[in-house]
């Protein structure tokens, strides 16, 4: 039964091994390079680094990206029904059609009441 074991002990030993000693002379390398304010500060392209990192980004853009996941994934559960939609149509009935118009019907839903919000608008 141990036997059965032994490639993924080997496997979990060597990738250990190879960790190790990547890092150790990573830290033994790179003490031996020469560091100042120049080398250590932040490379941007060429620019010189007068800012923060990162610029802020309102809550209106993050809105929009979920929103904009959400309706897509949505669009993407139709594709697999409209695959089987003429098979299923013709072995059970057209129940299928009534079940995706209501999967349909309630994300029209959520777009008006995105829209109403005023999740959509750019503007503000």
């Amino acid at each position: 039964m141990l036997e059965n074991y032994l490639p993924v002990l080997l496997q979990i030993v060597i990738a250990g091994g190879f960790a190790c000693v990547t890092l150790l002379i990573s830290v033994l390398l790179g003490k031996a390079a020469s560091r100042n304010t120049i080398k250590d500060s932040a490379y941007e392209c060429g620019m010189l680094p007068l800012q923060e990192g990162q610029p802020r980004f309102s809550v209106k853009f993050y809105v929009v990206a979920m929103l904009f996941v959400l309706f897509d994934i949505e669009v993407v559960f139709l594709y697999p029904w409209a695959i089987i939609f003429k098979d299923y149509i013709a072995v059970f009935g057209s129940g299928i059609f009534f079940t995706a118009l209501s999967f349909i019907s309630i994300l029209g839903v959520a777009f008006v009441y995105a829209w109403r919000k005023g999740a959509l608008d750019w503007k503000n």
